[in-house]
């Protein structure tokens, strides 16, 4: 027996698949039912009072790469931290999140992989975002370098076991001895392949990317790699011109604080339905400045800007929407392509086919914003 809708949104709907200035988007239980203008629901709704206009509709926010937030962390074996984490991004607009853990221990790498896979058919979190260890020492970052080495096949096997299907992207340099080997077991597991924290040349890292190679997504385009030189184009670069081509994804840290708005705009006039717009946030989003931690190392935040001993930035202290306004605000990015990067995008570069747009059948997660892009409302799985 069909049951009658149980949530109606009317606004302005601002979505990969589905614009209108004046729509109305129908639930029922977890799934979108229909998106529609009102006039087309009022036509076939003409003894049902209209819902009230609610402001702009976007879909819940997809973040791909994020390490925790509000004094939570995603590196951890303790699943109360992990949840805690993932409400608090949950709570301002991200209802679709992948739990990022970065260089540790193999055994600590281990242990976290397989607590947050068990979140992750739980439905707290989307997958893991394996950011190590098999990193470049020279673009390290804030992955402690005690902990990076070359793919490990067997070390490689275990979190590939640990995740139980869950662990969705690896990030690895390219120039790493053993990547091509290490690449095709991750892809035959069905893990994206994230190529960063690199310092190869322009070939090298252009020929790790798709099509010829497996990398298909970027991670944190132009942070944790060479400067874009026009006699050294290097990583920057080949992945601007692989995205052009709609071969890879590249990650964006939209907080203002890892990339300057005209990088920002750079990329987005480059390939404007190639970014993915992420926060790369860790403990202290949210909170105050103070003394954090990012894997093993210890972290401080001063002005909103977190660092390690090194002075390398440690993460990000921003939200997703954050990062969406700023595309808007300080790039000059169009809504609805600001909207797509911080959504569509990155859902479907992962593998993520149930959220990230509005449009019947995917989960019925959806933001209601205000006329600043302030949060109203957030629904996630109807909810």
């Amino acid at each position: 027996m069909n049951r009658e809708p149980q949530t109606r949104l009317r606004g302005r709907i601002v979505a990969a698949s589905n614009s209108f200035d004046d729509g109305v988007v129908t639930f029922r239980d977890e799934r979108i039912v229909a998106v529609e203008s009102f006039a087309s629901w009022s036509a076939a709704h003409p003894d049902i009072s209209p819902p009230p206009f609610d402001g702009t509709v976007i879909p819940g926010l997809v973040d791909i790469h994020n390490h925790g937030g509000f004094g939570h962390r995603f590196d951890t074996t303790d699943p109360d931290e992990a949840r805690a984490a993932a409400q608090y991004h949950l709570r301002n607009g991200t209802t679709t999140v992948l739990a990022g853990i970065v260089t540790a221990p193999p055994e600590e790498m281990v242990a976290q992989t397989a607590m947050l896979s068990e979140l992750a058919a739980a439905g707290v979190i989307a997958g893991v975002h394996a950011e190590g260890p098999f990193l470049s020492e020279v673009r390290c970052g804030a992955q402690d370098p005690r902990y990076l080495l070359d793919p490990d096949p067997a070390l490689i096997d275990r979190l590939l076991a640990a995740g139980g299907g869950w662990l969705r992207v690896m990030t690895i340099a390219p120039e790493r001895a053993g990547f091509r080997a290490a690449v095709e077991r991750l892809v035959a597991d069905g893990v994206v392949v994230a190529l960063g924290h690199s310092d190869a040349q322009f070939d090298e890292f252009r020929n790790a990317l798709s099509p010829n190679g497996f990398g298909t997504l970027v991670t944190h385009l132009a942070n944790g790699m060479p400067a874009l030189h026009h006699r050294a184009p290097g990583p920057v670069a080949a992945s601007l011109v692989a995205a052009a081509h709609g071969d890879v994804v590249v990650e964006l840290i939209g907080d203002g604080v890892h990339v300057d708005a005209g990088f920002g705009a750079l990329a987005f006039a480059t390939a404007p339905e190639r970014v993915a717009l992420i926060t790369d946030a860790m403990q202290a989003a949210g909170l105050p400045d103070g003394e954090y931690r990012l894997g093993p190392q210890a972290v401080r935040v001063s002005g909103g800007v977190a660092r390690v001993a090194s002075g390398s930035i440690a993460g990000g202290t921003s939200t997703l929407l954050d990062c969406l306004r700023w595309a808007v605000r300080e790039c000059g990015v169009a809504l609805p392509d600001a909207v797509r990067a911080a959504t569509r995008t990155p859902a479907a570069a992962v593998g993520l086919d149930d959220v990230g747009d509005l449009e019947p059948g995917r989960y019925a997660d959806v933001l209601v914003l205000d006329e600043d892009m302030g949060l109203r409302r957030t629904l996630r799985r109807g909810r």
